[in-house]
C-alpha cells in the first residue's frame, strides 16, 4: 500500500509528513462517527462535544498542510476532496441526524426538514462557484453544524425550527454573500471576535448541558444572527468595513 501511495520510491521524509496531514484530516470522520453513535443514542451533549473536535481538526489542518506544501509533495492525493467528504458528514449529515432523533420538530416534520437539509447541502457542494472574489460564501454555506446547535441552545420551538430550516434551505440558492469569517479581509477583526464570543458562549452551554441562563442564550442569539447576516450586510454596502 505505502508503495502505491508514495509512486513506488523510496518513501522521503517529505512525503510522510505529507500523508500524516491527510490521515489527520481523515480522523475528523471518525470523530463524526463517534458523534452519530452518540445521537443515535441521544446524547447530544456528546455529540456536539465530538463534532467540536472534528471541526478543530477541519480547522488546523489546512494550515498544517499549506505548511508542509501537502499539494506539491503528493499531488495525486487531494486534501480538498478529501476535506469536503468530512465537511459533509460534519456540517450537514450529522447536525441533520441529530435533528433527525431530537424530534424538535415532530413527526414527521424533523424527517422532512432532515431531507431538505442533506439534499440541499448535496447540490450546494456541486456548486463550482461558491466563493465570491473577496471570499464571501455565495447563498448559506450549509453550516448546519453552527444552525442546529443554535436551535438546541435556544431550545427552540418545532415552529421556530421549521422556519429557520426552511428559510436557510432557500437561502442556499440565492446570490447572498454568507461571511467566511476568517478569509474575509473586511471587517475581518470583528468577525472573529463575535465568532469567539459565540464559541465560548456554546462550550459554556455545552458544560451546562444546554441548561443555559437567559444571558448565554441571548449572547448565542445575537452573536449568531451577526455571523448569519453581515454578509449580506457588507454586499449590500460594499465600501462598508475597507
Amino acid at each position: 500500500m505505502f508503495r502505491r501511495i508514495f509512486n513506488y520510491r523510496a518513501v522521503p521524509y517529505a512525503e510522510i509528513r505529507a500523508f500524516s496531514v491527510h490521515i489527520f484530516t481523515a480522523s475528523g470522520s471518525f470523530l463524526a462517527f463517534l458523534g452519530v453513535v452518540a445521537a443515535a443514542e441521544h446524547r447530544f451533549v456528546d455529540m456536539f462535544w465530538w463534532l467540536g473536535l472534528a471541526l478543530l481538526v477541519d480547522g488546523v489542518d489546512g494550515p498544517i498542510a499549506r505548511k508542509l506544501k501537502v499539494k506539491e509533495v503528493l499531488p495525486n492525493w487531494s486534501g480538498d476532496m478529501l476535506d469536503n467528504v468530512i465537511d459533509y458528514v460534519t456540517y450537514v449529515l450529522l447536525p441533520a441526524f441529530a435533528l433527525y432523533q431530537s424530534g424538535m420538530i415532530g413527526e414527521p416534520w424533523s424527517f422532512v426538514a432532515a431531507g431538505m437539509i442533506v439534499v440541499s447541502s448535496a447540490i450546494y457542494y456541486a456548486d463550482m462557484g461558491m466563493k465570491t472574489d473577496e471570499y464571501f460564501f455565495s447563498g448559506f454555506p450549509v453550516v448546519w453544524n453552527m444552525v442546529v446547535f443554535t436551535l438546541f441552545v435556544i431550545d427552540a420551538s418545532a415552529t421556530t425550527a421549521m422556519i429557520v430550516v426552511t428559510v436557510s434551505v432557500i437561502l442556499t440558492f440565492l446570490p447572498i454573500s454568507f461571511l467566511h469569517p476568517v478569509r474575509v479581509k473586511r471587517l475581518r477583526p470583528l468577525n472573529l471576535a463575535v465568532g469567539a464570543i459565540w464559541c465560548l458562549l456554546g462550550g459554556y452551554s455545552l458544560l451546562l448541558h444546554f441548561e443555559s441562563p437567559d444571558w448565554v442564550v441571548w449572547g448565542v442569539v445575537i452573536s449568531g444572527i451577526y455571523l448569519y447576516c453581515i454578509g449580506g450586510v457588507l454586499q449590500l454596502f460594499p465600501n462598508l468595513g475597507k
